[in-house]
């Protein structure tokens, strides 16, 4: 687009530099095609004067073309970064985590952000009801058929209703986690990136918040050198296999070491049954909720002198 080409030649844009490309900007990135929008977000991205209304413009496209953007405009303040992880989804926000910048501020919002999806549960258990068949007064045997196609039909879903139920425990999807403890995409994002920091303090306040629990608990966690506790809340938490292994590695440098074809950390991932974890890790949220009355982390949470592992 040459009106961004334009712009980027301008070292000092003034007020009316800004105000006349913010102008020109928004219809003509509509009228383009998806590659000359990639070229200008990309170039944009690199730009220290982009306008506020811009900004914010290109920051809500779709994150195939606003990620550049969204990782390494300085552009976008807190309270625009904040806006968007809340209002486009988890992609914006897992875009958002990956900036070098991130202040405190942006940082507290995302640890605490709960998007929409999350809260979502499929009801398997509610089948649509199929509309009644139109019969005629006068065509009392085709009446007669569709009663009894509808009985059989109620008998089967029926039948097949208690085989999925007596199958339940025996085979149970993974899609169904019985009101467990799930990260959310952001949540996810934010453990990895804590840990690629080797910022052990924040990693532990976002896995307190990541299990809804006190900060003495995922402190507890942690303070297990053999990784072993962490390993099984990561897994208990539903993290994917490679995520858990490298946070691992982050934080106890031992892990990292081969063992076979593989490493400690995935070695240890490995033996952990997933089902087991879930349990361990919803025994050790209800001890903590006994203990300290369901927490919120704090960042100014003491972190005392502990000894011994959880049970």
């Amino acid at each position: 687009m040459a009106t961004v080409t334009n712009f980027e030649n301008v070292s000092h844009p003034s007020k009316t530099d800004l105000r006349q490309f913010a102008e020109l900007f928004m219809p003509l990135f509509i009228a383009s095609t998806e590659e000359a929008k990639r070229e200008a977000i990309a170039a944009l991205s690199q730009h220290p004067s982009v306008p506020s209304a811009v900004a914010f413009f290109i920051a809500c496209q779709p994150i195939s073309l606003a990620a550049p953007f969204l990782i390494s405009s300085k552009c976008l303040d807190d309270e625009t970064l904040i806006t968007i992880a809340r209002t486009q989804g988890a992609a914006h926000a897992r875009a958002i985590v990956r900036r070098d910048d991130l202040s405190p501020t942006v940082i507290d919002a995302l640890v605490g952000l709960r998007h929409a999806e999350d809260l979502k549960r499929p009801d398997e258990e509610t089948s649509a009801v199929a509309p009644s068949p139109v019969v005629s007064a006068e065509e009392p045997k085709v009446e007669e058929e569709a009663a009894g196609i509808a009985a059989a039909s109620a008998l089967e879903e029926e039948m097949r209703q208690r085989i999925k139920q007596m199958a339940h425990h025996l085979n149970r999807p993974e899609s169904d986690v019985l009101g467990l403890r799930r990260l959310s995409d952001v949540q996810e994002a934010l453990l990895v990136r804590f840990a690629r920091e080797r910022n052990a303090r924040q990693f532990a306040v976002a896995l307190a918040d990541s299990l809804s629990s006190s900060y003495w608990l995922s402190e507890r966690i942690m303070l297990d050198i053999s990784g072993a506790q962490l390993a099984t809340t990561l897994i208990g938490l539903g993290m994917e296999f490679s995520e858990a292994a490298f946070i691992l590695q982050c934080f106890y440098p031992h892990l990292a070491a081969a063992e076979g074809d593989m490493s400690r950390a995935e070695a240890l991932l490995d033996r952990l049954d997933t089902v087991e974890c879930e349990e361990r890790v919803e025994s050790w949220r209800r001890a903590d909720s006994y203990t300290h009355g369901r927490e919120r982390p704090s960042r100014s949470a003491p972190a005392t002198q502990r000894t011994g592992t959880l049970g």
